[in-house]
C-alpha cells in the first residue's frame, strides 16, 4: 500500500468509525425494541435479552457497513477537496486512478463478508432465534403484570389487579379475560399459571362465566377451572444454507428476503465510483454535489431494491450492474476527464 493510499485510508477509517458507531446504535434501538415485544407474552433474563439481540446482529450489519462505508468514502475525499489536500495528492502523480483502484478492491472485499453475513450467518442466526422462543415459550412463565392493560394469554385479553408470590409461585388477584371470537367473559378472585407438558395452564378459582350474543345472555358460575394453552414446541431445522434459500421459489417472503439481502451486500462495490465521483470536487463549484448526490443514490439503490425485490431472476442484475455501469460513466464524466 502506497503513503497515499494509507493516509487517505486513515482519513476514511477515522470517518467511517464515527458514522458507523452513530447508525449503529439507531439500528440497534431499533432492533432492540422489536425484540422488546418478545416480552410481552414471555418472560426472558437480561442475559436472553442479549442473546436474542446477538441473533439479530448480523441483519444490523448487513444494513449499516454499506451505507457507512458508502457514505464515509464520499465525505472523506470531499474534506480532503475542501481542505485542498486532493490538489496535492494529484500533483504528486497520484491519479484518481489509483485511488478508484485501491477502493473497488476494498468495497469489493467488503461485499463478499457482507454476502458471507447474508447468505450465511443471517439464516443460522434466524433459525437460532426462532428456536429459542418456540423453548421459551414452552418452559417460562407467562409474563402477566398485575395493573397493566394489554396483555394476552391465548386468545384471551386479560386484566389483573393485583399480585402475590407464595412459595416461588405467583398468584393473581382480581382477574378479568375476555375472548372476542367467543364472544366470552370470565371474572375470577384468583389464579395462577403452571406449566404442563408442553402447554401452559391457568386455573381460576372463585369466578363467573358470562357468555355474550344478540340473543342470549347466559351467566354461570364456577369454583375451579383451568383453561390450557398448547405452545408450539417444534425446532425448526435447517439441514442446509441451499436448502434454506431454495424455500425462496416458493416462498414469498423468502424470495424478497434473499433479493434484498444480495443486494445491500454489493451496495458498497456498485456504489464506490459515485463516492469518489461526488467526493472529489473543484470546491468553490461543487460544494453541494456530494450531499445531493449521495443521498440520490441512497434513496434510488434502495427504492429500486423495494420494487423489484419480488423478481428473482432479473432484480439483482438489473440493480446492480445498471448502477455500476452508471457509476463507472459519472466517473468518466466528472473525474477521469478533468483530472
Amino acid at each position: 500500500m502506497s503513503r497515499v493510499n494509507s493516509y487517505i485510508l486513515q482519513n476514511f477509517l477515522g470517518t467511517f468509525a464515527s458514522l458507523f458507531s452513530t447508525l449503529f446504535l439507531i439500528m440497534s434501538i431499533v432492533f432492540f425494541i422489536q425484540i422488546a415485544r418478545i416480552t410481552s407474552y414471555i418472560e426472558v433474563t437480561f442475559f436472553e435479552l442479549a442473546k436474542l439481540y446477538l441473533f439479530m446482529l448480523p441483519r444490523v450489519l448487513l444494513f449499516v457497513l454499506p451505507i457507512s462505508f458508502f457514505v464515509s468514502l464520499s465525505m472523506t475525499l470531499f474534506r480532503l477537496s475542501k481542505e485542498n489536500e486532493s490538489i496535492v495528492i494529484f500533483t504528486l502523480g497520484h491519479s484518481p486512478k489509483h485511488i478508484a483502484k485501491f477502493f473497488m478492491i476494498l468495497s469489493g472485499i467488503l461485499s463478499i463478508l457482507l454476502l458471507i453475513i447474508a447468505l450465511a450467518l443471517i439464516p443460522k442466526a434466524a433459525e437460532l432465534n426462532t428456536n429459542f422462543i418456540n423453548y421459551k415459550k414452552t418452559i417460562a412463565k407467562l409474563n402477566l403484570k398485575g395493573g397493566e392493560f394489554g396483555q394476552k394469554f391465548s386468545d384471551w385479553i386479560v386484566y389483573i389487579s393485583d399480585e402475590t408470590t407464595n412459595n416461588d409461585k405467583t398468584i393473581y388477584k382480581d382477574i378479568a379475560m375476555y375472548n372476542s371470537n367467543e364472544n366470552r367473559l370470565i371474572l375470577a378472585k384468583n389464579a395462577q399459571i403452571s406449566n404442563e407438558n408442553t402447554g401452559i395452564q391457568l386455573e381460576l378459582n372463585d369466578g363467573t362465566i358470562y357468555d355474550i350474543s344478540s340473543i342470549v345472555f347466559h351467566k354461570s358460575n364456577f369454583k375451579s377451572m383451568k383453561i390450557r394453552t398448547i405452545q408450539d414446541n417444534s425446532i425448526d431445522k435447517v439441514n442446509s444454507i441451499k436448502e434454506y434459500w431454495q424455500q425462496a421459489l416458493t416462498n414469498k417472503k423468502r424470495r424478497k428476503d434473499l433479493i434484498t439481502y444480495v443486494l445491500v451486500a454489493l451496495f458498497p462495490l456498485a456504489s464506490t465510483l459515485f463516492a469518489i465521483s461526488f467526493g472529489i470536487v473543484t470546491y468553490r463549484y461543487d460544494r453541494g454535489m456530494v450531499y445531493i448526490g449521495t443521498f440520490s443514490v441512497l434513496f434510488a439503490y434502495f427504492a429500486l431494491i423495494m420494487l423489484l425485490n419480488s423478481h428473482t431472476q432479473i432484480a439483482i442484475p438489473i440493480v446492480f450492474f445498471s448502477f455500476l455501469f452508471v457509476s463507472f460513466i459519472v466517473y468518466l464524466q466528472k473525474i477521469a476527464k478533468k483530472y
